[in-house]
């Protein structure tokens, strides 16, 4: 069955080591969108985040869309529009900020708008992570919380060693009330259960009236595990975690050497 819809990690699988699109990557995917596949990035990011990405691949039309904050929202990347929300509440904020003092490590809070720390010393990971998703920064105390915050995403964030010791200490009950994920070595990831990238993605091919057998998707760390299990074509980047690569269809190239590029010019542009 023809590919008729790309799902692509960003950090690790679109972008290079550099941070940047290859000329090929970003050649093969215009290609792709001319032959009429859907292009979706599928991130951790929030919107604002992958805009630069999305204007580079001209994906900011009407009719394209991203999954963003991990699978929280999936939006359309013309107006902004969420078509699908899987968010955080003030109780769960109590709760995740709690843990957090508990076992020992930073955390910082995303919604649509800002970012939100009470870290009086403020990680540096969070300022990592607030420029590099291009959102503002604003320290609040617990009590200055918004009780109708709606939360995209909580990060626990900190040194790999010290976040290593902190994710030991997590009681299963709380493991088993949020979808957690490491996305990076300094970064756990905190989301409503029912928000995942294979979740999101199964609700925008829903939307568009598509099967898995339709999907590909590619990625390279835990956070994209579930997404490349439920396409019909789950690709592992060379770059990606052991996991990952045991449960894709197939294992491309690096993200240094072209491996988005790669598995689309050989499995879904085919003359």
């Amino acid at each position: 069955m023809p590919i008729k819809l790309i799902a692509i990690d960003i950090d690790g699988t679109l972008l290079t080591p550099e941070k940047i699109i290859s000329e090929r990557v970003k050649e093969t995917l215009l290609k792709a969108k001319e032959a009429g596949i859907k292009i979706v990035l599928s991130t951790g990011r929030p919107l604002p985040g992958a805009t630069e990405y999305l204007t580079a691949l001209d994906l900011t039309n009407k009719g394209d869309y991203a999954i963003t904050y991990n699978g929280a929202l999936v939006q359309d990347t013309h107006s902004g529009e969420v078509l699908a929300n899987h968010t955080l509440d003030i109780n769960d904020f109590y709760r995740i900020e709690e843990m957090s003092r508990k076992v020992g490590v930073h955390y910082h809070t995303t919604t649509q708008d800002a970012m939100y720390t009470s870290n009086k010393d403020i990680s540096a990971y969070t300022v990592r992570e607030a420029m590099l998703v291009n959102m503002p920064l604003k320290f609040r105390t617990v009590e200055e919380m918004d009780e109708s915050i709606a939360i995209s995403k909580m990060m626990m964030i900190d040194e790999p060693a010290v976040l290593d010791e902190g994710i030991k200490q997590l009681p299963k009950e709380f493991l088993d009330r949020y979808t957690v994920l490491r996305s990076e070595p300094f970064y756990l990831e905190i989301l409503n259960p029912s928000a995942s990238k294979g979740q999101a993605l199964k609700s925008l091919i829903d939307i568009l009236g598509l099967t898995p057998d339709e999907v590909m998707a590619i990625g390279d760390n835990e956070n994209d595990l579930d997404m490349i299990q439920f396409a019909g074509m789950g690709v592992a980047m060379g770059n990606a975690v052991p996991i990952v690569k045991e449960n894709a269809t197939y294992i491309t190239d690096t993200n240094a050497d072209d491996g988005v590029a790669t598995v689309i010019e050989k499995f879904a542009l085919i003359d």
